[in-house]
């Protein structure tokens, strides 16, 4: 129990860096060999889309960028719900969420869905005794996201 909530945490610790546009916070919770994948189901063509593909160095570089894009800076929201925590090995564990993304406006305050789909993560127990992200896609359902995002899900 005490891993699962150590899990949740750094989930949920993903989520609110990324939401403070905290990215150095964000890196800090993934493992040196980390991969962020963002994919899709196009029924359409009938195929798996891959949007984005980073290694840990990549990410660094796009995130280092993000001040400088002309970008949609409305905020977003993450909300995630686990729905599966599944032991791998002895220090490694496969974590299934589902996955909100919601945007409020800055002069209104309204509030709309942005994007649903899944945390698919893979998490590491590391030498020095602390969780960290290893792999993480995110499955999308959503797949018109409009122009402007380019802060990661």
């Amino acid at each position: 129990m005490e891993t699962e909530h150590a899990i949740r945490e750094l989930i949920a610790k993903s989520c609110m860096t990324l939401e403070r546009d905290d990215y150095k916070g964000y890196l800090e919770l993934c493992g040196e060999s980390f991969r962020y994948r963002i994919t899709a189901y196009s029924p359409e063509i009938r195929k798996d889309m891959t949007w984005l593909e980073k290694n840990k160095r990549g990410m660094k570089d796009l995130l280092d960028l993000l001040p400088k894009q002309n970008m949609d800076r409305t905020p977003l929201t993450r909300h995630f719900s686990i729905f599966l925590v599944e032991q791998r090995a002895a220090d490694a564990w496969r974590v299934g969420s589902n996955l909100q993304v919601f945007r409020t406006e800055s002069q209104g305050g309204t509030t709309s869905l942005v994007a649903i789909g899944k945390y698919i993560d893979e998490i590491g127990l590391q030498e020095n005794g602390r969780f960290a992200l290893i792999d993480r896609e995110v499955r999308l359902d959503t797949r018109m996201l409009g122009k402007g995002y380019h802060v990661p899900f």
